[in-house]
C-alpha cells in the first residue's frame, strides 16, 4: 500500500506519495489528487494509494524548509521508479549544484549519449521526485525556461529562490 501527505509550502500545497522504501512520488503545486492517482496506476500498478494515518513528519519538514530557502539537499529516503535511462539522467540531474543550471544537451552528453537531449528532455519531464531531484535546473540550451511540471513561473521563482535573488 502506498499512502499520501498533502500539505501547504511557501511554494504551494505538495503531495508526497510514499512507499515502505521511501518517497516515491512528489506532487508540485498543481497537481490534483487525480493526477497523482494516474501517477501511480500507471507506474505502480496494482498498489492501493491511502491517506496516510500520520503527517509524514520528516518530509514535510524537510520540504518546508526547502520551499523557504533554508535548505539545499534532502535526507528522507526514496523508492526510484522509473527506466534504466531516467534513473541515470535523474542521477546527473542530482548532480547539478543548488543555485546553478544545466542544459539538456549537457545532460545528454554526461550520460554518454550526445544526440539524446530530447529524450533526457522526457526523461526530466516525467520525473516522479521533483525538488528532490531538482529538474527545476535544467533549462534549454539558450538558458530559457523550457516547461516544468509546475509550471515555468514555479521553475522561475525556485531558480531566483535557489539563487538567492529572491
Amino acid at each position: 500500500m502506498l499512502a499520501y501527505d498533502r500539505f501547504s509550502t511557501r511554494i504551494g500545497q505538495l503531495t508526497v506519495v510514499k512507499s515502505d522504501r521511501g518517497v516515491c512520488y512528489i506532487g508540485l503545486p498543481n497537481a490534483t489528487l487525480d493526477r497523482v492517482k494516474a501517477w501511480v496506476h500507471k507506474h505502480i500498478p496494482g498498489e492501493s494509494l491511502q491517506p496516510a494515518a500520520e503527517p509524514f513528519t520528516r518530509e514535510r519538514l524537510e520540504l518546508q524548509e526547502y520551499a523557504e530557502g533554508r535548505r539545499n539537499t534532502f535526507s528522507f529516503p526514496v523508492d526510484h521508479r522509473n527506466t534504466p535511462f531516467s534513473l541515470k539522467v535523474l542521477a546527473e540531474v542530482n548532480r547539478i549544484p543548488y543555485g546553478r543550471t544545466a542544459t539538456y544537451g549537457n545532460i545528454a552528453e554526461r550520460v554518454g549519449h550526445p544526440r539524446a537531449a530530447r529524450a533526457v528532455g522526457r526523461a526530466v519531464a516525467a520525473n516522479p521526485l521533483s525538488l528532490v531531484i531538482p529538474c527545476h535546473r535544467v533549462v534549454g540550451t539558450n538558458g530559457s525556461l523550457t516547461g516544468y511540471g509546475g509550471g515555468v513561473d514555479l521553475k522561475k521563482q525556485l531558480l531566483q529562490m535557489e539563487s538567492g535573488r529572491v
